[in-house]
């Protein structure tokens, strides 16, 4: 059991410097050697947990899918939830997960420009079970519109703009800082918060039937 604690805890490490060195610098600028260094270990040692710079990449960027993908997807098929708690809860956990991970959007467009090739490995997973998640989102909303409750919408459209809205702060935050007084710095779990309304409130405007 000790043996196995001390190996969890050193792939633990290697994986957490890895996602800081390939989430600042891309992956062509990320280093085997500073990964190795930041965790604690030996070069060597980071070859004998992952083999090459390749695998550990897949491994961090996996991981991430799988989270969002989980966060979202058990959201999206509560039955219990009507349609407008549904949406709120994703898009909740959808905000978090970028507030928590405020790097990873700028680096996967970065990839994307820059390395298509890795890229489309990267897009390959996600299509191993976007599909279904759309399909699915469309037939919740489908049957909420027939129902009055909402307008009928285009689901992938509802994503764009849903991605759009969370994304976006994150992304430029620099520049949000600088203009708003910080205002994302100076108090972070306070402007989530306010994202977090603001946005379903828009999301909301947009769904809301004609004449209501």
């Amino acid at each position: 059991m000790a043996k196995e604690r001390q190996t969890h805890d050193t792939e633990s490490r290697i994986l957490q410097a890895a996602e800081r060195e390939f989430l600042t610098k891309g992956f062509a600028g990320a280093r085997t050697t500073s990964i190795a260094e930041a965790a604690g270990v030996t070069h060597a040692m980071l070859h004998y947990y992952f083999r090459t710079k390749e695998k550990l990449f897949d491994r961090i960027i996996s991981e991430k899918i799988e989270l969002i993908k989980n966060l979202i997807f058990e959201a999206a098929i509560d039955s219990g939830l009507s349609i407008q708690e549904k949406i709120r809860m994703v898009m909740d956990r959808h905000l978090e997960f970028i507030a928590d991970n405020p790097d990873l959007p700028r680096f996967i467009v970065g990839e994307v420009f820059n390395s298509p090739d890795r890229t489309g490995i990267l897009l390959e997973k996600i299509k191993t079970y976007a599909p279904a998640m759309v399909a699915e989102l469309q037939r919740q909303l489908d049957e909420a519109a027939d129902k009055g409750v909402i307008r009928k919408v285009d689901a992938a459209m509802l994503i764009i703009d849903i991605a759009s809205l969370n994304i976006f702060s994150y992304m430029v935050s620099p520049l949000i800082n600088a203009v708003l007084d910080n205002c994302m710095q100076g108090n972070p779990e306070q402007f989530l918060e306010r994202r977090k309304r603001e946005n379903f409130d828009t999301i909301m405007r947009k769904l809301t039937p004609a004449g209501s």
